[in-house]
């Protein structure tokens, strides 16, 4: 055997023996790896405490770092995953048939997005029931003062969906952290319901509520307000029964200016001044 032939021989040795050790450590750190495994599946199951811990810490680590496909980095370093939370928003299929007609038919004919219409239209059904009032008559009202623009303010300071005048009503926003609220879509709806609750049972009658509820209340010409409204409303009727009602935008109907707009009245809670404009 030549001396190139013996090296040749114990290249071959050599590497065997490597490849051998290399199986021999993988195979022994596999099983390893499966004992911890095993370990960690019995520790869990005996303690739930645990597991939930871990869990939540898994979690967490997984946000942290999620990262979508394409998206700015910069954005995904301000991304705040709890937005969606507090977006005022929901799916239109997920409400009862009625409510689902009724938010589609003010999403086509406002112009507006059917998901937030569909979160209001849930929430005026939910406060109409608790407070006997009608949700369409509700749902007629935020149409006429706003057109659902939640940032919507008139000139003498009536503000949001419902068009409340906040500083008429200041001491309402107060359980809600004070008067910014007034441009939480919520918040403002729960408002402007219990104003127009207090309306309509101040004056006794839903046309009478209504113009104490635009600031008319001690004056005879509206300007056609309650008659918006209550068109509206009747729409809205049609549209919760099943019945079609027309999405065109009915001729506007200036609403003449009450006397008492400019400032707020000597008796503060007689009038919820909601002056549209």
């Amino acid at each position: 055997m030549t001396a190139l032939q013996k090296i040749g021989q114990g290249l071959r040795t050599f590497a065997a023996d490597i490849t051998q050790g290399f199986f021999e450590i993988t195979h022994n750190g596999f099983a390893l790896l499966g004992l911890v495994v095993a370990f960690l599946v019995v520790t869990m199951t005996a303690r739930p405490d645990l597991r939930q811990v871990a869990e939540v810490q898994l979690m967490g680590w997984l946000q942290e770092r999620q990262v979508v496909p394409g998206a700015d980095t910069e954005l995904a370093a301000e991304a705040d995953t709890d937005a969606v939370d507090r977006a005022t928003a929901s799916n239109p299929q997920d409400l009862p048939k009625q409510q689902a007609a009724v938010a589609y038919w003010l999403s086509k004919k406002y112009h507006v997005a059917a998901e937030p219409v569909s979160a209001l239209v849930a929430e005026a059904y939910d406060l109409g029931k608790r407070v006997k009032l009608d949700p369409t008559l509700i749902l007629a009202v935020m149409a006429i003062e706003s057109g659902f623009n939640p940032f919507a303010q008139s000139p003498v300071g009536a503000q949001g969906l419902m068009q409340v005048m906040t500083r008429v009503h200041t001491e309402k926003y107060d359980v809600f952290g004070g008067k910014l609220a007034a441009f939480d879509p919520l918040t403002n709806l729960r408002v402007g319901v219990k104003v127009l609750q207090e309306c309509i049972a101040r004056a006794g009658s839903v046309e009478g509520g209504l113009r104490n509820y635009v600031g008319a209340a001690n004056i005879q010409d509206d300007g056609g307000y309650a008659g918006k409204v209550m068109a509206e409303h009747s729409r809205l009727q049609q549209v919760a029964a099943g019945r079609s009602a027309p999405v065109a935008a009915p001729r506007t109907i200036p609403v003449a200016a009450p006397a008492l707009k400019t400032q707020a009245p000597a008796d503060e809670d007689k009038v919820a001044l909601l002056v549209k404009y």
